[in-house]
């Protein structure tokens, strides 16, 4: 029986408690397929996790680790084999299942996604469920007819790893990308990722009108609140609204005006429980398009213990781009 080192987060008399602790092979929990985890993450999900700020974690003690990429060394699942590379997106890892912030997993092999050809597990950590989200974001515009040349996309909370990751992808379909920051200093950042133009958050943060001029024929929204509601009220005749995240809030302070009087649709976009056809679709569209340069621009590599210790960076929106963690460092 062997062990591994993981961030293990505790939760007794209700003090808490997250470090990096070595644990016994015989701890995993059930699932048909070990994971040799070569490549985590530090997604918004896990930082409120490691940091304790909100209720993520279900189920005491916890490995966390939403994400993970590596080598299969067991299954019993009748996908995969030993030495099979894969990826795991979500699904309550992390949160109720132990995860991958640690070297070794054990998962149903069901979450599991096949890593793409010529995509690598630091690639792959690099996207995470936040760059994965952003393609599913892109995906739905797709589905819903945005075509370049439609009219300028808003992303907003351009600068965490959803938004770097869909101002890339979608400027590399030959969209205008326009890109809203609270980090004016980061502007030559997201114009190296694509964007066309960068406007201060500021602009759409506060109470708007229902109905406001219009511009936007898309939107990717990572932040909910008056900016979800902003982007709404501005968005063209049948424009279509991705909604992702809550960096600002849960709340929706919206009216129904821009829906019933200009056709806006507004598209919930839901990474966790997405089916694995949805997954894979989007996964082979990733390793396609997003330009190799750019990831490795939003990327920054640590180690596990420095995971702990960021993640009150990532939920101050101090963390450009996308943390990577080499679970082995």
């Amino acid at each position: 029986m062997g062990t591994f080192r993981a961030v293990y987060l505790t939760r007794e008399a209700d003090r808490f408690a997250a470090r990096v602790a070595p644990l016994d092979d015989a701890a995993l929990p059930e699932g048909d397929v070990t994971l040799e985890v070569e490549w985590s993450t530090v997604n918004y999900k896990d930082a409120l996790a490691i940091a304790d700020r909100a209720p993520v974690v279900r189920k005491w003690p916890m490995v966390a680790g939403i994400d993970g990429a590596g080598t299969v060394s067991a299954s019993a699942h009748p996908a995969w084999k030993p030495g099979d590379r894969v990826i795991l997106n979500g699904w309550g890892v992390g949160e109720g299942h132990w995860g991958c912030l640690a070297q070794r997993a054990r998962l149903k092999g069901d979450w599991l996604v096949r890593l793409p050809e010529g995509l690598a597990a630091r690639e792959a950590m690099a996207i995470g469920t936040a760059g994965y989200t952003a393609m599913l974001c892109a995906l739905a515009l797709d589905k819903q007819g945005v075509k370049p040349g439609d009219g300028e996309i808003l992303v907003t909370g351009a600068t965490g790893g959803v938004g770097s990751v869909a101002v890339a992808i979608l400027s590399g379909r030959g969209h205008r990308v326009v890109a809203s920051t609270g980090k004016a200093a980061e502007e030559a950042y997201l114009r190296s990722l694509g964007a066309a133009e960068v406007i201060d958050r500021a602009a759409l943060a506060q109470p708007g009108k229902p109905l406001q001029k219009e511009r936007w024929a898309g939107v990717v929204d990572c932040v909910g609140s008056h900016t979800l509601a902003n982007a709404c009220a501005q968005a063209r005749y049948r424009g279509v609204v991705a909604a992702c995240g809550l960096a600002q809030g849960m709340d929706f302070p919206a009216s129904v005006a821009p829906f019933i009087l200009r056709g806006v649709r507004l598209i919930g976009v839901d990474s966790v429980m997405a089916p694995r056809a949805e997954r894979g679709e989007a996964w082979a569209r990733l390793a396609a398009e997003l330009d190799r340069a750019k990831l490795a621009a939003m990327a920054t590599p640590i180690g596990l213990a420095q995971a702990i210790e960021r993640a009150p960076e990532v939920l101050a929106g101090r963390v450009r781009g996308r943390l990577v963690v080499d679970v082995n460092a």
